[in-house]
């Protein structure tokens, strides 16, 4: 297996976490009392326990880098996520970045922001 990394970030409940990310196309990997990690393909995101966390204060965070940012953003539209400017879950549409690669924005229901990158 080669080497590779995964982010680690914050849940007040993983029931809503796992929840949340199965419309996203993720599946359980592993889950205990205090840790849940979930896959999609090549990505994996761990999350821990954080039961009081103030997720408006939260700044967990991960970029996901994808060979197709449309769709990952349109099944997040499909599955709901709602496109404003505040509160969470929500997403922000792709665009094109000063350093000239395209970026959405996902944030989950705990405020964790997953940059949605696309690959070159």
């Amino acid at each position: 297996m080669a080497d590779f990394q995964t982010p680690n970030l914050a849940s007040r409940d993983f029931d809503t976490t796992v929840a949340f990310f199965a419309t996203l196309g993720f599946s359980v990997g592993y889950r205990d009392s205090g840790w849940l990690i979930l896959r999609r393909g090549s990505l994996c995101l761990e999350f821990f326990l954080f039961a009081g966390l103030d997720a408006e204060q939260s700044n967990f965070g991960a970029c996901l880098r994808l060979d197709d940012l449309d769709g990952f953003y349109a099944k997040c539209v499909a599955a709901g996520v709602p496109v404003k400017n505040e509160g969470a879950p929500r997403l922000h549409p792709p665009k094109t970045e000063h350093w000239g690669g395209r970026r959405a924005a996902l944030l989950d229901p705990d405020f964790n922001l997953l940059h949605l990158i696309q690959n070159d």
